[in-house]
């Protein structure tokens, strides 16, 4: 998987023809009409997973057309991002900092991505509005939970504070937040499995700097990912047992609802087997 062929340069002058050809295109849209802007990116992620060799297994149920909803999903690398982007029109909640990234920034602006300051206090809830504006007209929105990527071998810890902002933010005008759990599990390459080692070569963490790791990527030649759908959670709503109480599901019971939903379908994915409930 080290290599770096003939093939992987085709590969890479391809993504960069398609990114230059696209990019002018998704400008005018963003600019004339940015409501009807998810079409292109659409494509665009499309075009990324085919040069990368990307070969994607669905599982579950999403989020219906037209149902705005809150995708809560793990995060391993920036592959992610293609790899969800692919399947319909979203957008995603990233730090501030990408942002300002060389040609990912803008792309990333292009998708009408929401952008979060960690550094500063209001900005949650100024998100959090962004948020709900959006789930409010039917977009569905990806809130990668951990925070930050991890090494591609475990389900980092999630955070509710956005969750419980962004319905916070619905509340106020009266509506109700659900909540889509998404695995992202990479099970291997050219259609065997892969071990743990593997799954860490893909993962992007940490001080990887993303030029390497393109190159890492383009050289492996076919990876296999599962996105598994879980059980849609109202937050807001009542929890199994608690119909009778009346009592209402929590931002923290809803984040761990959704964190075990993830952690189980990564379990199956990697198995090749259900997991014990």
């Amino acid at each position: 998987m080290s290599g770096f062929g003939p093939g992987a340069v085709l590969r890479l002058a391809a993504l960069a023809l398609c990114t230059l050809a696209l990019l002018p295109a998704q400008l005018l849209i963003f600019r004339l009409r940015p409501l009807r802007s998810a079409t292109i990116p659409r494509l665009y992620h499309r075009i990324v997973c085919r040069c990368l060799g990307v070969r994607t297994r669905v599982k579950g149920a999403p989020p219906p057309p037209g149902a705005g909803g809150l995708i809560v999903a793990n995060h391993v690398s920036w592959l992610d991002i293609s790899v969800i982007g692919a399947q319909r029109p979203l957008s995603f909640v990233a730090k501030s900092e990408v942002a300002a990234w060389p040609v990912v920034g803008l792309l990333a602006k292009l998708q009408r991505t929401v952008f979060v300051d960690r550094a500063r206090r209001a900005a949650t809830g100024d998100v959090a509005a962004r948020m709900g504006q959006r789930l409010s007209a039917g977009e569905s929105v990806v809130l990668f939970a951990e925070g930050t990527t991890g090494d591609g071998t475990r389900v980092l810890p999630m955070r509710s504070a956005l969750l419980g902002a962004a319905h916070e933010a619905l509340g106020r005008n009266g509506g109700e937040v659900t909540i889509w759990p998404l695995a992202v599990t990479y099970t291997g390459f050219h259609g065997m499995p892969g071990g743990r080692a593997d799954r860490a070569l893909l993962a992007w963490y940490g001080d990887t700097e993303l030029a390497p790791h393109l190159k890492a990527m383009l050289a492996i030649g076919a990876i296999d990912v599962e996105l598994a759908w879980g059980t849609p959670i109202a937050m807001g709503g009542q929890g199994p047992g608690d119909q009778a109480s009346g009592k209402q599901i929590s931002r923290k019971q809803a984040t761990q609802a959704a964190q075990d939903a993830i952690r189980k379908a990564r379990q199956e994915a990697l198995s090749g087997r259900p997991a014990a409930s």
